[in-house]
């Protein structure tokens, strides 16, 4: 959750050049006379690809519309099953929705992401696509994900939304598999404030895409906007030129969050190898964003004991367990209600994630901590393990 942190003159600057340079087009598409050349996100998207490895990236208005798309992109619609995850943001869940498809969710093993076998025991006739979520940093178990999903013909949309600059065994997380999903929301690696993007290295996915975060149009060659037929029925999710001009500056500092992040991390784990609890486990530590410590408390109790500890102490924590609500599928009867999946179990489904969940405590590793703030953050988590532990 750093971009927040590294928003400065760039952002500022390349904002102010839309006014100086282009007469303030802030749309995305025509205007050609008034904008001299300037389409920041075209640039956006161009470089995000390279950055990321991929040939095409589609930039949409938020994480959620790009779950949507991209899962829309792939034919994914009303009497498929699409397989997820029970740890997630509820984004994922209500994109699936969105799309007319049924979200069967399954649980996750100690890595905080899918458990493989789970997913595989979820798979039936009516399954079309698996969308392993990389939460909090790090990449899902996609060797595993990936040979299953192959096996059963199935197609894979990864929700790279809290992983944008995450890695998986040297390629970057979300270009793994048929599609990917990023958000450069407040809170992400990248921020625009809101926005996402879609990944692919299917050149028909791609086309698909951009026609169906834009009212279908087909983008020709050879006639206008305003004369051009729709390729399918699409919706409003276009980024704007604002949020272009500001990724592209944010795009700029990402090898320089990476690697702060990491640095900062390493610092607190060598302090916090010490604390007699359980580290969530990584698939492929290389390629951790770092932007999160979890780890597991023996008990439930024990973790509320230590939260409540943490916040008298002026330490907060990231998604675990503040924001769970929002994190964790069981508490989702709003949206059990709606689709009628889940409803009236959803409170006893996933037994497995909850005794992972609702034991575990995320701390937030942010780019701008000094040597003082790590002290004191370790400091702090080592005191508090000595008393309620």
């Amino acid at each position: 959750m750093p971009g927040f942190e590294v928003i400065g003159e760039e952002e500022r600057r390349a904002i102010n050049e839309l006014f100086d340079l282009n007469g303030g087009v802030l749309f995305a598409h025509g205007f050609d006379a008034a904008r001299k050349g300037i389409y920041r996100v075209r640039e956006f998207e161009t470089a995000f690809a390279a950055r990321m490895g991929t040939s095409r990236a589609q930039a949409v208005s938020s994480g959620t519309a790009a779950v949507k798309v991209a899962l829309q992109a792939l034919g994914i619609g009303r009497g498929d099953e699409v397989i997820t995850q029970s740890f997630t943001f509820v984004a994922t869940v209500e994109a699936i929705v969105e799309t007319g498809a049924t979200p069967v969710v399954v649980d996750i093993d100690d890595t905080l992401n899918m458990d493989p076998r789970a997913f595989e025991a979820a798979i039936t006739p009516r399954t079309r696509a698996v969308v392993p979520v990389h939460m909090m940093g790090e990449a899902a178990a996609l060797d595993e994900i990936m040979a299953i999903a192959a096996r059963h013909g199935l197609l894979v949309m990864e929700d790279a939304a809290q992983a944008l600059g995450a890695s998986y065994k040297g390629r970057m997380a979300g270009t793994l598999g048929h599609a990917g999903a990023y958000s450069t929301d407040a809170g992400k690696t990248l921020n625009t404030g809101e926005g996402g993007l879609v990944v692919t290295g299917d050149e028909t996915v791609y086309q698909r895409a951009r026609a169906l975060h834009d009212h279908g149009h087909e983008y020709s060659t050879t006639i206008g906007r305003g004369r051009e037929g729709a390729l399918c029925v699409g919706f409003n999710h276009r980024m704007t030129e604002l949020q272009g001009a500001v990724g592209l500056a944010q795009l700029g500092k990402l090898d320089m969050i990476v690697s702060r992040q990491r640095e900062n991390k390493a610092a607190l784990m060598a302090r916090l190898a010490a604390l007699p609890v359980r580290f969530r486990r990584s698939p492929d530590p290389a390629g951790d964003l770092a932007d999160t410590i979890v780890f597991l408390l023996p008990t439930s109790a024990d973790a509320e004991a230590f939260v409540a500890a943490m916040g008298k102490a002026g330490l907060g924590t990231k998604n675990l367990p503040d924001a769970i609500g929002w994190h964790f599928a069981k508490h989702w009867g709003h949206i059990w209600d709606y689709t009628g999946h889940y409803r009236g179990v959803h409170q006893t489904q996933w037994r497995v994630s909850a005794e992972l969940l609702e034991r575990a405590v995320a701390i937030p590793v942010m780019v701008k901590m000094d040597a003082a703030r790590i002290d004191h953050v370790a400091t702090t988590l080592l005191r508090i393990a000595r008393e309620v532990l």
